[in-house]
Parts: structure tokens; sequence; C-alpha cells
């Protein structure tokens, strides 16, 4: 079959012929409709990430969009190394039908990063009963702006929304964002402006696509000021990327003075059942309209093009 294969982990992949990938007991062969091309899959396949197999030569891609034998299409995930997803054909043991009226090409390129947010989102919500505010750390990128989308549809009493991309922020004060700038702006400049945004209505709920220097200047952000009659339920900081770097320093005067719970959010912190629970709800309201997710599509042979793809839409491979 044709597929995307990354023969090593510095080279982008290209289009060449990939053996099929082994059939799974009860589950039928699928055919590729589209896949996107998400950080993680850049990140898995240069060997970056800690879901890196390092096994080459393989084909990348973590979920899909495909159609079954009876025309049906479905979207599914978790195929086995060396296979992904951006091939002619896979096995997985995953397929969840579309819900009436989807794009599939926007449910290809949506989910990835639509469900990085919403799960974070709904077991907040669960936990708490409501998420209250909501701070979203890197809110212009693909994942962080569906997560302002998905704090909006799940509730949010007030989202707080910031990035770089001036653009971008204003298509999120449309969604009904609160907005803040970080262009440019160096750690004391980021505290300050990110302290007056939180002052009114201190965060129940921090997602961070970011960490590095802008975890530190957020955290700085929140201050020490504690109010321990208070029976809300104080702060939960969740760290979900690191795309402003993998490290962050945490101030223990804050973890002793402020109610705030610091976890993460990824493979393996919510378990794959928990994952897939949430993919319906994601995926029905793409359908609706109310989470959009844009894409740009490249077949199959042009992948090495899709790999280096940047902007607001998410690269999507389709066949040729």
């Amino acid at each position: 079959m044709r597929a995307a294969v990354v023969n090593n982990p510095e080279m982008p992949p290209v289009c060449a012929e990939f053996a099929d990938p082994e059939p799974l007991p009860g589950r039928e062969p699928l055919t590729l409709v589209g896949a996107g091309v998400h950080n993680v899959v850049r990140g898995i396949a240069a060997g970056r990430h800690y879901r890196s197999a390092n096994r080459y030569p393989m084909v990348p891609g973590i979920d899909a969009v495909a159609r079954t034998s009876d025309g049906r299409l479905v979207y599914t995930a978790f195929a086995q190394v060396p296979w992904g997803t951006m091939a002619e054909r896979m096995a997985t043991p995953l397929g969840l039908d579309l819900p009436a009226g989807a794009d599939p090409l926007a449910v290809a390129a949506g989910i990835n990063p639509g469900a990085s947010g919403w799960i974070v989102l709904a077991d907040r919500r669960k936990e708490v009963g409501a998420l209250g505010t909501v701070l979203v750390l890197g809110a212009t990128g693909m994942s962080g702006g569906m997560a302002v989308q998905s704090a909006l549809a799940l509730g949010a009493e007030r989202v707080i929304a910031t990035g770089r991309d001036p653009e971008a922020l204003d298509r999120l004060r449309g969604f009904g964002a609160t907005t803040v700038s970080i262009a440019g702006a160096g750690p004391d400049t980021l505290a300050t402006a990110l302290g007056a945004a939180v002052a009114e209505a201190p965060p129940a709920l921090v997602l961070d696509y970011l960490w590095g220097p802008v975890a530190e200047a957020a955290l700085a952000a929140f201050g020490t000021d504690s109010k321990p009659d208070d029976n809300t339920p104080g702060i939960a900081y969740v760290q979900i990327g690191s795309l402003a770097g993998d490290t962050a320093a945490v101030p223990a005067p804050l973890l002793r003075s402020r109610r705030i719970r610091l976890t993460g959010s990824g493979a393996g912190s919510f378990t794959k059942e928990q994952m897939i629970a949430v993919i319906p709800d994601v995926m029905a309201h793409l359908a609706d309209g109310s989470l959009e997710a844009p894409y740009t599509a490249y077949p199959l042979s042009r992948v090495e093009q899709a790999w280096a793809h940047q902007g607001r839409t998410r690269a999507v491979v389709v066949p040729d």
C-alpha cells in the first residue's frame, strides 16, 4: 500500500510503498479519508515525544477518519507500531461513527487538538460542578483556540485567552473570550498583564499549552494571597503542552499560600477509556459548528508539504 513513511527521525516522511498492516481479530481493515498532521505526530516521528517507539521505518499518524467496507465514516485511532494512520489502509481497534452532517476532514483535524482541552474541562466540571473562570495559555494555536471554544460551550463564566497572534485573538474575542496579548512580552511584563487579567476573576482552571517562562509568569501573576476560609475549590493548573519550554520553576511560597493543584494532561494521565469517552461529544460539537477546526488538505503524495505546513489551519493528509 502507499503510505507516508518516516525512515529516520531527522527527515520528514515520504510517500512510498509500505507493508499492509497486520489485521486485528474481529476488526475489518479501514481505508483512509483523512489523517491530521498534529504536533504530537511530528514529535513521535522525530523521537522527541514520550510515546516515541524509535522504530524505523514507520508510518506516522495517531488518528484518522476512515471508511469501512460498507461505506460508513468512522473516527479511528490506536494503530500498532510501526503502522500509523497516514496510509491507504489501516488496522485499528477503534471505530466511532461520525455524526450526521460532520465534515470528515474537520473531524480528522479537530479531534486531537479539541479533545486535549475538552477532557480536562469536562473532568473539572464533573469534579466541582462548574467551571468558573478558565485561563488558557497559548490560545492562538489550534489546541488552545479549541480549548477556548470548548470552555464556552461547557458553560465557563469567563474565559481568558492568551497568545501572540493578533488575528487569532480577535477571533477568540468574537467567541466571547477576554484576550491578553503576550507578543514580545518579557517575564515581568507578562506577569503584570496576566495579573491584571485575573485580578477581577481569578481562574479556577488553567489550561497551559506553553509551559516554560509563560507558566512562570502565570504562576507569579496569581500572587500569594490566600483565603483559607473560602470554600471555593481553588486553582486547578493543568499542563498540556510545552511549546514555550519543557521546564518551569514553580515557586514554593505559591504552593504553600494558595490552594493550587498542578497536574498534567496527556496519554497516561487519563485512561484510554476516558479519552475515548469524550470523542463523541467533540465530534458532535464539530458537527454543529460550536467547535471550529479549520484545515488544509494535502494528498498523500504531498506528505512532505503537509509535514512542513504552518499557519492557522491543521494539515490533513488525504488519499490521492
